[in-house]
């Protein structure tokens, strides 16, 4: 399994006090798909740059660590394609923690 690292943009607009809702229902999307969630970092309302559509203005930003099977990743895709809280998410390979380095003795 590897560990992917999830950017979820949520879009609450008028619902803004079931965020945690949605963002309890990503992760078990991502458990149910066979995913292990390590992390989840809950980054606020943010307005959007560039809108493409103007019912939609401003998303809550959610990243979220988990480890899961190569394989489940096109599958986490379409159904957060078909999630109507979910406007835009993207998965990447979570970077590699390095170990830290032993303490060098002169």
């Amino acid at each position: 399994m590897k560990k992917y690292e999830g950017l979820f943009i949520l879009n609450m607009a008028g619902r803004e006090e079931s965020v945690k809702e949605a963002i309890d229902k990503v992760v078990a999307e991502i458990t149910a798909a066979g995913g292990k969630v390590e992390t989840i970092q809950k980054m606020d309302k943010r307005n959007f740059a560039r809108v493409r559509n103007r019912k939609v203005t401003a998303g809550f930003y959610v990243n979220i660590i988990f480890e899961a099977p190569e394989a489940t990743i096109a599958a986490l895709r379409s159904r957060f394609a078909l999630n109507e809280d979910v406007f835009r998410v993207m998965f990447t390979v979570a970077p590699k923690v390095a170990a830290p380095a032993a303490p060098v003795t002169a």
